[in-house]
């Protein structure tokens, strides 16, 4: 088994150098090849300097400098694009995720595809950081049904196979393992250490928690609908066209039988409406189906995945 530590930095010059001598403790112990990728997520300070001397003196290293700041989510999708191992470990690089960890995760992974980690005692600040992330993650596990302590830890151990079929948008890496569960992988929670940042300055706040909602709709969608998208808004515009067209019903019903005036009455316009907003519900849920099926044919890309063949086919 092969390991790869991909760790994204960004404005780190004060932890790169002791993150490495930690990661390299050990690192040494396990009897097995790695490599480190650190990705420099386009740092305006001495970040990327001191990165290029770390991999000057150590081989296993490996430096990503992006052009720009991209985001966590982009630095994780290129360290996955670069990585060799047979197993993908992620971490933070703001030493507040303990290498040390990693034994425990290695050690996980090979009876299941990811391993988690859980910030137990997270050493953060309660009702900016912590408040959040548990009404974050009871959100996220709920609307998944993916149920795990600590979606935003970054420390994490993926078999190669798991990350490879992963293609990462917005700031979806919270959101692996839901978006993996698609495939069908098996995932099991560790408890880590935390420690309290001590240099830096931590680049979460409070403003990332409206991207993390429409991101977990995202998510939500592509687990369930990815490959239907008639199902999610056909009911919906189904129930309102019925709707629309009930109340209209009743109010010609009403004019004609009756002879009360519905020119000026708010429910016309309702219904109106419900009909307008049904066929255009019902239309995207068919647009949907023809760009779902552009996507998977001109790819040629199978709406499902195959975890092992037994027989003649396997040679």
């Amino acid at each position: 088994m092969t390991l790869s530590v991909v760790i994204p930095v960004y404005n780190e010059e004060e932890n790169v150098r002791l993150l490495h001598e930690q990661l390299k403790r050990v690192l040494d112990t396990l009897n097995t090849e790695y490599e480190i990728i650190l990705v420099d997520d386009g740092s305006s300070d001495r970040t990327l300097s001191l990165l290029e001397e770390i991999q000057r003196q150590d081989t296993n290293v490996m430096v990503l400098s992006l052009r720009r700041n991209f985001g966590q989510t982009a630095a994780f999708a290129a360290g996955f694009d670069f990585a060799q191992g047979d197993v993908v470990v992620t971490m933070d690089g703001d030493l507040q995720n303990d290498p040390s960890d990693i034994p425990k995760l290695i050690e996980l992974i090979k009876d299941n595809d990811l391993v988690s980690g859980w910030r137990k005692k997270r050493q953060d600040p309660f009702l900016s950081r912590r408040l959040p992330s548990i009404l974050a993650n009871w959100l996220i596990s709920n609307v998944t049904g993916v149920k795990l302590h600590d979606y935003g830890c970054s420390l994490k151990a993926y078999r190669r196979e798991v990350i490879k079929n992963l293609k990462l948008y917005g700031e979806m890496h919270r959101f692996i393992p839901a978006v993996a569960s698609w495939y069908g992988v098996r995932i099991a929670e560790v408890e880590t250490t935390h420690h309290p940042r001590l240099h830096g300055k931590s680049k979460y706040g409070i403003s990332r928690t409206v991207k993390v909602v429409l991101d977990l709709i995202t998510v939500k969608f592509l687990q369930s609908f990815s490959t239907k998208p008639i199902q999610f808004f056909g009911p919906v515009g189904v129930l309102s066209g019925f709707l629309g067209f009930f109340i209209l019903f009743y109010l010609t019903f009403d004019k004609l039988f009756f002879g009360h005036d519905i020119g000026g009455r708010p429910l016309l316009l309702l219904g109106a409406l419900l009909i307008i907003v049904g066929i255009q519900l019902i239309g995207m849920g068919l647009l949907g189906e023809m760009l779902v099926r552009v996507y998977h044919e001109s790819q040629r890309k199978p709406i499902y995945v195959i975890k092992k063949i037994l027989g003649p086919e396997s040679k």
